[in-house]
């Protein structure tokens, strides 16, 4: 059991290594919040609440790997080399794969939301 405990720990030092180090991890936290924020306020049904834990998700778990595979090629390859470059080239490129999904998937479920809550405001 202390193995298990032990594991967590790690992993929640990695998250916390990943918020005080990455600027784009911190601005996808701040996304994230947003995001819940909005689905509070505008009342997201469940299958809309799904795929916005999706997206966050993959959000967040891009950007950690993202982070981690950095790490790793500057490990691995200190001095600049071409395919250190295209690594981490590629690397980020999923975090943004991953965060395009993300606005459109939000902007299908809020901007009807937002757009209805406007014209009857109005």
């Amino acid at each position: 059991m202390k193995k298990v405990i032990r594991s967590f720990g790690y992993a929640f030092k990695g998250i916390s290594y990943a918020y005080a180090t990455q600027l784009n991890f911190r601005i996808h936290i701040g996304a994230t919040v947003t995001a819940v924020a909005l689905g509070l306020l505008l009342g997201v049904n469940a299958g809309e609440w799904l795929w916005i834990s999706l997206t966050i998700t993959l959000v967040i778990i891009t950007e950690m790997l993202n982070t981690a595979i950095e790490l790793l090629t500057d490990l691995a390859s200190p001095e600049y080399n071409t395919k250190a470059g295209h690594v981490k080239d590629i690397s980020a490129g999923c975090v943004v794969i991953a965060a395009v999904f993300a606005v459109i998937t939000g902007a299908i479920i809020f901007l009807p939301k937002l757009y209805l809550l406007a014209t009857h405001a109005a």
